[in-house]
Order: structure tokens, then sequence, then C-alpha cells
């Protein structure tokens, strides 16, 4: 079982991440997230896809393509630091991703196959990193990090949008 990274793996950033992550085994979480997240969209009408709870924040559509973006990238760093390389990974701007993502011109049908699939591949990542590489540490956007932490931060990451779309978008 992994085991949840401990406080001088990562920045003070990640503390909010970390603690929205329950007690569990992370590929367990990461599949009932990816369940909880694919059955709260797909029930969804297409008005409410498109809805966005004030100007200038994010539609559904766009907050699932968010998740998206962010999952591959966090997966591509926890590869790379997993596998023992130490070059210094660059940050990104989510918003910029999110705008030129085009997800409002996407199908949700078309989005949520997409997330699916980024999520089966996060999970079969987890489920394939030996126990050692799960300790590597290097940097990405400054901060140092362990393997174990990125792996986590996506756990937590989602965890953190799901509650938003809950709370100001279904709720």
């Amino acid at each position: 079982m992994l085991r949840r990274p401990e406080r001088d793996e990562y920045a003070a950033y990640f503390d909010y991440y970390m603690g929205l992550v329950p007690e569990g085994e992370l590929q367990t979480i990461l599949t009932q997230q990816g369940e909880r997240i694919v059955a709260l969209v797909s029930s969804l009408a297409p008005e409410q896809v498109d809805y966005r709870y004030a100007p200038g924040k994010w539609t559904v559509k766009e907050v699932l393509g968010h998740l998206i973006d962010a999952e591959r990238i966090m997966s591509y760093r926890l590869l790379r630091i997993a596998r023992g390389d130490q070059t210094p990974l660059v940050g990104f701007d989510e918003n910029a991703f999110v705008e030129n993502g085009c997800f409002q011109l996407r199908d949700l049908s078309d989005l949520l196959e997409e997330y699916k699939a980024v999520r089966a591949s996060t999970i079969a990542q987890v489920r394939g990193i030996s126990p050692e590489a799960w300790l590597r540490t290097g940097l990405a956007n400054g901060n140092k990090l362990s393997a174990r932490t990125l792996a986590y931060v996506i756990a937590g990451h989602e965890a953190h949008h799901t509650s938003i779309l809950i709370e100001r978008y279904f709720g």
C-alpha cells in the first residue's frame, strides 16, 4: 500500500491537497473519485454543463477539461521523478490551458471519455511504480516533491474541484 507522503517531501503549498485525500489505498481512492466525477457530470442537462457560477469562472466542461490537463501534467511529473530524472520541471498556466483547450466546443461525452482514459492511465501508472521509486524527489514549479506526493496531489486536486462542482454548480 502506498503511504501518504511525509511533510518533508513537499512544499507547504501542497498541504491543502494532502488534507483532502482520505485515508486508504490510493488506487481505490482514485478509482472512486473517477466514478464519482463521471456520475456527477453525466447526470447534468446540456445547459448545466455550460453554466458559470460567476463571470469569469469556468463552466463544468472547462472544469472537466482542467482536471484532464492537470492530471496529465501531474502524471508526467510523477513519471519523470519516479524514474529518477532530476531535470527541474516547469509550471503551467491553468487559465491559459483552459482558454486554449476549447472545451466548450466539445461534446460532454467526448470529454468524459477522455477523462476516463486519463484516470485509467494514472491508476495503471500508480500500480506500476516500485516502492523505492515513490520516495524519489525532484523539482516541479520550483518546489521539491516526491513521486508519491504527486500521486496524492492528483487525488487532492480532484477532491478540491469535486467540492467546488458540488457547492457552486450543483448546489
